[in-house]
């Protein structure tokens, strides 16, 4: 089995309701015979349709190729994967055909969880298929001009070609014949009818018998070879009794709630989810009005985002005020645990830089690395704080009676002590980190932006723990000295 960076997933939703399950099995071998062509691509794999379970999320007017590329040491120098897909992405377009690109995995879990195919989809609901239609229609087109949409694709509900027959009831009374004899014998000249099961084994072959295909390739065939039994025993055409048509109507309904939905897929390429989201609800919200009982909800990966935003509004104020309670019952001091906390904004300084400078957006693995990297800058400003006041109670034994002078001799003298250990710390969680951060095999792209804000972050607070802690300690002890002064001399 290859990597999982190694293989992907196009799956195409035949938008043009007029290609016929022939034309897009056409389609699809035309496709990957295109994938195949490429230089870097080891396997081609197409499946059209869907599964016949009540499992399987996926559309009936969607194909899916699944792609194995070789492997990345076989890759031109300066070649991504990205430039891979676009590359076969403007190979393969074509009208009436919308591609979307992704992870075979993660696709189903995505269309299992939420029930859209893309990183980003918008659920319209309502009582009216037309309706949610024209709707989806207009989000596109609303959500088009929006930089970093990709891949945007309305589903198409109606417009699949339906056999509509609808019997006569007059017409068929004059014949003596009710509705379900005509019901009966359209079930079983159309769609077949199982007279008994063959045993071959342990298998259980149904035997279906109904008309066959050169009787009932279009309505008029239909018409006058499907034959009713009157009551008289005569065989009456089905078209004297029954009126038979096509008509257009829905290829598949999906509903949520308790209403009928319709979906707007797209990804997202070259930001993040988050502000492209925010940026697509404006441009919906300014540019699409909703009718009374239709409303819309935005999806995909984008609501496991939320979810996680939400626990993370919670956690991270949390963390804080934790850290914080212990280091005041630590010092019993509120200055000096709002002196030691000062080392976080400093550390989530170096991260911000650092994740601007890679190109990273932040993300959950962002804010989880930033959490690890809260509770090591505070450790490291605890053992600062605690040298420097080793510091300066042996300058107090050594002087009797601490100056202010004395107090930055002391100051000096801790912070010396400490520096050594400090770049030591900071070294072996670097060297540690850059491993992760020149790595390209699988998971890489997940632990970059967790290891990049406590890379960036460690950094930053070196500078401020051998630097700017003395110096807020210093100046905190010699405002205790002053006023110890001005109290002995009243």
């Amino acid at each position: 089995m290859p990597p999982l960076d190694e293989e992907t997933a196009l799956f195409m939703p035949i938008t043009d309701p007029s290609i016929s399950l022939t034309k897009a099995t056409e389609i699809l071998r035309w496709q990957d015979k295109i994938i195949a062509q490429d230089p870097l691509v080891e396997s081609v794999v197409g499946k059209i349709g869907r599964a016949e379970s009540a499992i399987d999320p996926a559309p009936v007017n969607m194909t899916e190729t699944v792609i194995n590329f070789k492997p990345k040491d076989q890759w031109p120098a300066g070649t991504t994967k990205e430039t891979i897909l676009q590359r076969l992405d403007d190979k393969l377009r074509l009208p009436g055909v919308t591609n979307i690109w992704t992870q075979p995995i993660r696709n189903r879990i995505d269309m299992l969880s939420t029930g859209i195919r893309t990183q980003v989809g918008v659920k319209v609901f309502g009582n009216d298929l037309a309706t949610i239609e024209e709707k989806e229609t207009e989000i596109e087109r609303a959500l088009r001009p929006v930089p970093g949409v990709a891949d945007l694709y309305a589903e198409r509900i109606t417009g699949a070609p339906y056999l509509e027959i609808k019997v006569n009831r007059e017409a068929a009374a004059r014949y003596g014949i009710n509705v379900g004899d005509v019901q009966d014998v359209i079930e079983t000249a159309i769609g077949g009818k199982n007279l008994t099961t063959a045993i071959d084994g342990r298998q259980r072959l149904p035997v279906r018998v109904r008309y066959s295909a050169d009787f009932r390739q279009d309505p008029e065939q239909l018409r006058n070879n499907v034959l009713v039994t009157a009551s008289n025993g005569g065989q009456i055409p089905l078209g004297q009794v029954a009126d038979l048509g096509v008509v257009m109507g829905p290829s598949m309904i999906s509903s949520e709630n308790g209403l009928l939905r319709g979906s707007v897929l797209m990804n997202v390429r070259g930001r993040d989810v988050g502000r492209f989201v925010d940026e697509a609800q404006r441009a919906v919200a300014r540019e699409v009005k909703m009718p009374p009982g239709y409303y819309i909800e935005w999806s995909g990966q984008y609501e496991n985002q939320i979810r996680a935003k939400k626990r993370l509004e919670l956690v991270i104020p949390a963390v804080f005020l934790i850290v914080f309670l212990l280091l005041y019952k630590t010092y019993n001091s509120f200055k000096e645990a709002s002196h030691v906390i000062l080392a976080v904004p400093f550390a989530l300084s170096g991260g911000v830089f650092l994740l601007k400078l890679l190109g990273y957006n932040f993300s959950v693995a962002v804010w989880v690395g930033f959490i690890a990297l809260f509770g090591t800058a505070v450790q490291t400003g605890i053992v600062m704080v605690i040298y420097l006041e080793e510091a300066v109670e042996r300058k107090k034994a050594a002087m009797g009676t601490l100056t202010v002078q004395g107090l930055r001799e002391a100051v000096m003298e801790g912070a010396l002590l400490r520096l050594r250990p400090k770049i030591m710390t900071v070294s072996t969680v670097v060297a540690g980190l850059l491993p992760i951060m020149w790595s390209t095999r699988t998971g890489a792209e997940v632990m970059k932006p967790l290891a990049t804000p406590v890379l960036g972050g460690m950094v930053s607070s070196l500078l401020h723990v051998l630097i700017v802690t003395p110096v807020i300690f210093a100046w905190l002890r010699e405002r205790e000295l002053s006023r110890k002064k001005t109290a002995s001399a009243l």
